[in-house]
């Protein structure tokens, strides 16, 4: 008999479920985008709780298609952002409450997980990580901007801070400046695709890195919008010199830790990940020095449920917050 493995996960911005068996193949992935309003940044938590419930029977529906539910064997779901006292969101209530009213029905085992482990383990997944093996992973996305430093324990992920934004998120940085553009939120992929046509503009920018690892970003959106005010340049080239602005920053935060750390290799997860300038131009620079630069595939690297799946395959417990 097959076994497979259930995750769930319910972001501020996507309903995902997915289901991996015990070979890892991804036998479903399920997503759907929450949708924001024209000209907004974002969602409410309460409109997003209210559409990730409306999203549940649509995605059940798909998901309970040409599968044996008996053979499902764990259902892991994320319920807060990150493993650490006080971290929560309104929005994973929403897939705790959906996968405990499955585990039961299907008796089946039930682990949590947080929505950051989850990506984590998405990158992690076709990779192969030696039980006890340490290494970097910078997060980077539309809430998150962290670098941290993960064990990998046996029945779990140990993950410590050690540098990232003290204030906006690179996420946050491209999403408000393609708003201003006029683009609809979220902006990344639109971005990317102008990016393409775009050349780095030769100019200075300001860049605020703190202690060595840590980074102020919110300074950069003040400039890009001056930058795109003046009018002295095609907006391909800024949103280009943006994202080279951003690949420098993570950079240089990852070699500056590695300065202290003894890790072989980084892993880079979050919607942020999936930009073609960025995985390119961090990959290429540090390949150079030595340094084994891990990005998921494009589709993991954005909200999903394989990586809360992968983990209730492969973990027993997920850690108490540090």
């Amino acid at each position: 008999m097959k076994k497979y493995y259930l995750g769930i996960d319910t972001s501020a911005y996507t309903t995902s479920i997915s289901l991996i068996d015990e070979d890892n193949n991804i036998i479903k992935d399920l997503r759907k985008t929450l949708e924001v309003k024209e000209n907004q940044k974002g969602l409410r938590q309460q409109d997003a709780v209210f559409q990730h419930i409306n999203n549940f029977p649509i995605l059940g529906k798909e998901l309970f298609k040409d599968i044996d539910v008996t053979e499902i064997n764990t259902i892991s779901v994320s319920t807060k952002p990150r493993n650490i006292s006080k971290s929560y969101m309104p929005v994973f209530v929403v897939g705790k409450g959906q996968a405990l009213i499955l585990s039961q029905a299907l008796n089946t085992e039930y682990k949590e997980f947080s929505h950051q482990e989850g990506h984590i383990a998405a990158g992690m997944l076709g990779n192969k990580f030696k039980i006890g093996e340490k290494f970097l992973s910078f997060h980077i996305s539309g809430g998150t901007t962290e670098l941290l430093l993960v064990e990998n324990k046996e029945d779990n992920l140990r993950i410590d801070l050690i540098g990232g934004s003290l204030d906006i998120s690179i996420g946050q940085l491209i999403d408000r400046i393609g708003v201003y553009l006029g683009y609809r939120f979220p902006c990344g992929k639109k971005l990317d695709q102008l990016s393409k046509e775009g050349n780095i503009i030769d100019i200075r920018v300001p860049m605020s890195i703190k202690d060595l690892t840590w980074v102020n970003i919110s300074g950069l959106e003040n400039y890009f919008v001056n930058l795109i005010k003046i009018d002295k340049y095609p907006i391909e080239d800024i949103i280009l010199t943006i994202f080279h602005t951003i690949s420098i920053i993570v950079e240089n935060l990852i070699i500056n830790s590695l300065d202290h750390l003894r890790v072989e290799r980084i892993l880079i997860t979050g919607g942020v990940s999936s930009n073609s300038y960025i995985r390119n131009c961090i990959s290429s620079k540090l390949d150079k020095k030595g340094i084994e630069t891990i990005f998921p595939p494009k589709n993991l690297c954005t909200d999903n449920g394989v990586g809360v799946a992968y983990l209730g395959k492969i973990k027993k417990i997920s850690i108490e917050a540090f």
